[in-house]
């Protein structure tokens, strides 16, 4: 009895270690996180957003060349600035599809420089015409996805803008697709409506352009979220079931 336990115990032990070096973050990526020119605003929303984890998923070095696609407010393109650190570089995608809704919500296009990430730069261009000066290690996207399929960004060819993103990167580099999580089976039923999309459609539509998938992480996962209601319902704000998908360009 007493080496059953003993057993389980070490198994125990097994399993800790290996969650442990799972979601070991790296230095660079620890900074990011701790930059204190960070706004206030985004580190409000670190523990729901688990920064330190997801880049360490998508693999941040230093030195590296980024793409966030759809950047949004900028809560990423700051953590990737600080990661990639000044041999690095960030060019922050602003699809100019979307030109009225940045209208509507007062964003200015390209937003002003700031002086504390002087190694970001903005591309305000169709995404159906992604492209960056230089090759890229990673290029990123996060929680905008789905969007690429509803009618206010157009919608574009997706098998376009997905080999866009693929001729962009460096030979190994990777894709990294983070986004909510809609019911299995349902496709693009509910990229409109609830913000949501199926992820096996979003693995199918990138590997047809050429694309491995390479793995997944669950740092964002919520079992207990039902798929059912919109992203931005207070029930599930912050909360929802997200996926993140990583992709490589062989090589």
């Amino acid at each position: 009895m007493r080496m059953i336990a003993w057993a389980a115990m070490g198994a125990l032990l097994l399993t800790m270690s290996a969650n442990a070096a799972e979601h070991k973050i790296p230095a660079n990526i620890s900074a990011a996180v701790s930059d204190p020119n960070r706004p206030e605003t985004d580190r409000a929303r670190d523990a729901n957003r688990k920064p330190a984890e997801s880049l360490a998923f998508a693999g941040v070095k230093p030195g590296d060349r980024v793409a966030d696609i759809i950047p949004g407010g900028g809560y990423f393109t700051r953590l990737f600035s600080k990661a990639v650190g000044p041999t690095g570089y960030v060019y922050a995608y602003m699809p100019s599809n979307i030109d009225d809704l940045y209208k509507k919500h007062g964003i200015t296009v390209p937003p002003p420089p700031d002086p504390n990430y002087p190694n970001v730069s903005y591309i305000h261009a169709p995404i159906e015409k992604f492209v960056t000066p230089e090759k890229l290690d990673i290029a990123w996207t996060s929680q905008n996805y789905h969007d690429l399929h509803d009618k206010f960004f157009g919608p574009p060819d997706i098998n376009v803008v997905n080999k866009a993103v693929y001729d962009s990167l460096k030979p190994g580099g990777v894709f990294i697709v983070l986004d909510h999580a809609a019911e299995k089976g349902s496709g693009l039923r509910d990229t409109d409506t609830l913000h949501r999309i199926d992820e096996d459609t979003v693995k199918k539509e990138v590997e047809a352009a050429g694309f491995k998938f390479a793995g997944e992480s669950d740092v964002l996962r919520n079992p207990n979220d039902p798929r059912t209601a919109k992203v931005f319902d207070p029930s599930i704000r912050g909360k929802t079931d997200q996926f993140i998908l990583k992709f490589r360009k062989p090589g």
